[in-house]
């Protein structure tokens, strides 16, 4: 097993615990919390993973204090009532030879929400605002220290008595640990602060705290940020002389390695990081940590693939990587790899929409191109076919390639009909933006899927109304998709008007100041911004919302935005279009209904979303209306994220 990668699938020694691979699951928070709790649908989501095969998971943060409370689904390890669903956890993940460990946490002055709205008292080394967040918080009492530092313990001993592996203690990304740690946050002048052996302290007593309280041969690990990467961040020089000296003193297991801050924007962008960042980066980080400590060193950072994992331990720059986003878009990711079948691996594109950013948005987690994820019990095992249909499905993108994969997987006969030369409808036009190449790797993943669970497909191949009906199908699934919305628009003088889908595809676009009028707030309108931009265009970019990309995960958006400014691309907020002359384009103001006249405009450029293609009507050309499915943008438009989740559902359905 695992020939290909014979150091990735090597055991690992972390502490008392032999780990089966280098492979890990870092802590990363779900949304399948409730109260504080474990809930039968986490334990699906972990065990789905120990099942593919990954050496070791850790879990989303567990706070270690009331005041820890961060978001309103954080799991809370306050109170020796969280012992049995910890239990319950422990032992899914260890039926399948995977190891656990859970993460000992305290936000301070990183606070997201509370429970009913109202603003909470966030505590923190000192009053230092974060400025992502823009939280002040109160600096604490030694009292309040002392009561958090014991905090660690008493988690420490509750996630043990729960049969956990281990804990880490979480002082990455500009959480309290590391705002103690750090001179521009921490600016007391007590035992606590005033210089690097005050500043370093609460985090040594946190892990002693925690060696206590879980006692002998427990393994505690550290996680932490080997550069904050952030104008007030921990730089990497501390960081270093900080884990060399409480590994000396034997404090950690393990270091686990990561980058960035939450505290500032530019920071948050590596918790997870965007495709924008290439395979692996982080390593580097990794590598010098590993330079000053003796125990192993794990390593999170766009780690998507089993040949880069295997890189980074052959080239010794770590001992074990993170693959987490790769687990949540494919749990058997471990196996597959170990059986040499490292080509049916779906892989993450980063495109952080359904993982980051659903837990962002306060929604479980899950994946655009895998929709079971986070929804294991309910399509975790798919109901057993009755009898054997044959499904039609019209349209090769995502709803459709879904469909066909799904249907084909549970024995249907499927035939899948793409009138285009390509699959994968619109992810055709997003691969070629600036930096969003990732992006195609969707359909081939889809397509795989598809055709290795035995669907046929045909591209060139247009269904019309005789044709369906020569085809009699059991069933058909319409996934028709979407074309480009023309609104209606007063133009004089002929104005040269271009709508996304043509310029993306490399169409003509003359010389001078092109307006992108975006009504949507995707990755449509601020892509092509940046695509007209590298085509030596001056860009005005026009937003109905507040923001450009208003629409996107916080971190692709801030990304996206920072290539924005760098190309000197200018954004108009809060704007409508209305028409066009030869010209000027004519916008409204979207708060004060009055005009907005841009000048000197050579063309412009319409993103304003799109129009269902529903134009083929089964039910006319003789299928029963209840053998009708409809999946994704034919029903109306959105996103790749609803239109794979609903080929999956109307599949499963069949």
């Amino acid at each position: 097993m695992g020939v290909r990668f014979p150091h990735l699938f090597s055991p690992l020694r972390i502490g008392q615990v032999t780990v089966r691979n280098r492979i890990l699951s870092s802590g990363h928070d779900t949304v399948l919390v409730r109260d504080g709790e474990v809930t039968e649908e986490l334990i699906a989501y972990h065990e789905a993973r120990a099942e593919g095969g990954v050496g070791l998971i850790v879990l989303q943060v567990s706070g270690v204090h009331e005041s820890a409370r961060y978001t309103t689904h954080v799991l809370m390890a306050t109170d020796d009532a969280c012992v049995p669903g910890y239990a319950r956890l422990a032992q899914a993940v260890h039926r399948h030879g995977a190891k656990v460990f859970g993460q000992l946490f305290h936000p301070g002055r990183e606070i997201l929400e509370s429970e009913d709205g109202s603003a909470p008292v966030a505590w923190a080394p000192s009053a230092t605002p974060s400025e992502r967040f823009h939280v002040m918080p109160r600096a604490m009492t030694e009292a309040e220290i002392r009561e958090v530092l014991d905090g660690y313990g008493q988690a420490a001993r509750r996630l043990r008595e729960a049969g956990l592996d281990g804990v880490e203690i979480v002082a990455s990304h500009g959480y309290l640990p590391a705002q103690f740690l750090n001179p521009e946050v921490n600016l007391r002048d007590d035992g606590w602060g005033g210089d690097r052996q005050g500043r370093i302290r609460f985090l040594r007593e946190a892990l002693r705290s925690a060696r206590k309280g879980a006692g002998d041969g427990f393994v505690v690990g550290l996680r932490i940020s080997g550069d904050e990467l952030s104008h007030d961040g921990l730089g990497s020089e501390l960081v270093l002389q900080s884990v060399a000296e409480l590994d000396a003193e034997g404090l950690v297991d393990y270091v686990s390695v990561c980058a960035g801050s939450s505290s500032s924007l530019s920071g948050a962008q590596h918790i997870a990081p965007p495709m924008f960042q290439p395979a692996g980066y982080t390593a580097p980080l990794a590598a010098r940590v590993r330079a000053v400590v003796g125990v192993p060193v794990m390593v999170a950072g766009r780690i998507n693939q089993p040949q880069e994992a295997e890189q980074i331990v052959a080239a010794g720059q770590a001992d074990a990587c993170a693959m987490t986003r790769a687990l949540i878009c494919d749990p058997d990711l471990p196996a597959k790899a170990a059986d040499d079948r490292a080509e049916e691996i779906r892989a993450c594109i980063g495109c952080n929409q359904a993982c980051i950013g659903h837990f962002q948005l306060g929604y479980p987690i899950s994946c655009i191109q895998h929709p079971e994820t986070g929804r294991e019990r309910r399509f975790g095992v798919l109901p057993t076919i009755t009898r054997r249909k044959k499904v039609l499905v019209v349209g090769g993108g995502p709803a459709g390639l879904k469909a066909a994969a799904v249907a084909a997987a549970r024995g249907h006969e499927v035939e899948l009909h793409e009138a285009g030369r390509r699959l994968g409808g619109q992810v055709l036009l997003a691969q070629l933006l600036p930096g969003r190449a990732e992006f195609g790797g969707a359909v081939t993943n889809l397509e795989g899927e598809a055709r290795r669970a035995g669907a046929r497909i045909l591209v060139g191949s247009r269904m019309d109304g005789p044709a369906l009906a020569a085809a009699a199908p059991d069933a058909v699934v319409l996934a028709t998709g979407a074309r480009p919305r023309h609104p209606r628009l007063e133009l004089i003088d002929d104005p040269v008007v271009l709508d996304a889908w043509s310029v993306i595809r490399g169409g003509e676009v003359p010389r001078g100041r092109i307006v992108v009028a975006d009504w949507r707030g995707d990755w449509i309108g601020l892509g092509v911004a940046l695509q007209l931009a590298s085509r030596r265009r001056k860009v005005t970019l026009c937003v109905t919302g507040f923001a450009a990309g208003e629409h996107l995960q916080q971190y692709v958006r801030g990304a996206m935005l920072a290539q924005a400014v760098r190309a000197r691309i200018e954004i108009v907020p809060n704007v409508r279009l209305y028409g066009a002359d030869s010209d000027t384009v004519y916008l409204q103001h979207t708060l004060t209904e009055e005009p907005v006249l841009l000048e000197g405009v050579a063309g412009t450029v319409l993103a304003q979303g799109h129009d269902p293609v529903n134009d083929l009507d089964p039910v006319a050309s003789g299928v029963p209306a209840d053998r009708v499915f409809a999946a994704g943008d034919c029903l109306t438009p959105r996103t790749v994220e609803e239109a794979v989740l609903e080929g999956l559902t109307v599949a499963a359905g069949l």
